[in-house]
């Protein structure tokens, strides 16, 4: 069924992200951006450790799957391309320019997303569906053009960035079922000490430490517990709808740097953004019901007891709900609401 849940935890996600531009952009003034890249991620890495481990000092019981070495080479894609190669693009893009536009720009990582998963990974598309993603890339074109002969520097840093989320967020599918602050935390970690180390290397200096502070604060929230509650969005929607539903995030950006930066709405800002919503809407506001099949599946996530789980459990399977053991589905068909989540993951024919 449509899962509400899975719709809330993605733009807020989105909100959390959205937020963090230009607060990066408000910041880069006195940090290289290549720092800055990293020590967004080291925050998120750093708060998200702390969440972790507490959950293990306090003894909580273990309603997350963790995840498995067969996990690992998907998360070594993931670290690269999203970790390391999307921040360290946009923040060189940021430097190059203002942050309304950025903001609004990053629009294209949803339509980097969603063309990935179509293209992809085969997740099912309709006329409203592209004429949604459509019209996200008019008002991001509108946006990037210059008037000039090519795209400006920035634009194609930040365009970029976007393709390496894309990807990402694609990859992160593969993980969806697993634990998300492990992800998340893993990955800030990671791609954090890289970017750093890379940045010292380079000759970047530290920042003071009331900067240091804002960045980690900002990495942690803005990437670190948005990642969170983005893969939280995969699980229950797949990845090109949480994609769509992501691109609040640069409206979120573009009214802050209004506000916080004094960046103007121009004409061409307000139709591009126009636009954008438009497409936005038409993505929202999908449903997609038909009869379908689900076939013999055997894998491991939190779950309740609801419609799609209704299995025997062993001796040593987890009491109370929700819990986390491997368990088996049995063939079924049916017919309800859906999204592509991690049950709903089947082909389609042209009348769908």
């Amino acid at each position: 069924m449509n899962n509400p849940a899975g719709t809330l935890f993605a733009l807020l996600s989105a909100v959390l992200f959205g937020a963090s531009t230009p607060l990066a952009k408000l910041l880069l003034g006195a940090v290289d951006p290549w720092m800055m890249a990293g020590l967004l991620y080291l925050g998120a890495g750093i708060g998200l450790a702390g969440v972790h481990f507490s959950r293990s000092m306090v003894r909580l019981p273990a309603v997350e799957a963790p995840l498995r070495r067969s996990d690992v080479p998907w998360l070594a894609l993931v670290i690269l391309s999203g970790g390391i190669g999307g921040p360290l693009l946009l923040m060189l893009g940021l430097a190059r320019t203002d942050a309304a536009s950025a903001s609004l720009l990053l629009n294209l990582e949803g339509l980097a997303t969603m063309a990935i998963a179509w293209i992809g990974f085969r997740e099912n598309v309709d006329r409203r569906l592209m004429l949604g993603a459509f019209a996200i890339l008019a008002g991001a074109a509108l946006l990037s053009w210059k008037g000039q002969a090519s795209l400006d520097q920035g634009t194609l840093f930040i365009a970029g960035a976007c393709l390496c989320w894309g990807i990402d967020n694609n990859l992160t599918r593969k993980l969806s079922s697993a634990d998300p602050v492990q992800i998340a935390m893993l990955k800030g970690l990671v791609a954090g000490t890289v970017n750093l180390s890379l940045a010292l290397a380079a000759g970047a200096a530290f920042p003071s430490a009331t900067s240091l502070l804002a960045i980690g604060l900002v990495g942690f929230l803005g990437y670190g517990v948005s990642l969170v509650l983005f893969v939280l969005g995969l699980r229950d929607l797949g990845a090109a709808r949480t994609g769509a539903y992501f691109s609040l995030a640069p409206f979120v950006g573009a009214v802050l740097a209004v506000f916080m930066l004094g960046d103007h709405f121009s004409a061409r800002l307000l139709i591009a953004g126009g636009l954008m919503g438009w497409g936005l809407w038409l993505h929202v506001s999908e449903r997609h019901e038909h009869e379908h099949v689900h076939d013999a599946l055997e894998h491991e996530h939190r779950h309740r007891h609801d419609a799609h789980h209704q299995h025997e459990h062993g001796p040593d399977d987890p009491p109370g709900e929700p819990h986390t053991h491997r368990h088996q589905h049995r063939p079924l068909v049916h017919k309800h609401a859906h999204f592509p989540d991690l049950h709903h993951r089947h082909g389609h024919s042209g009348t769908h």
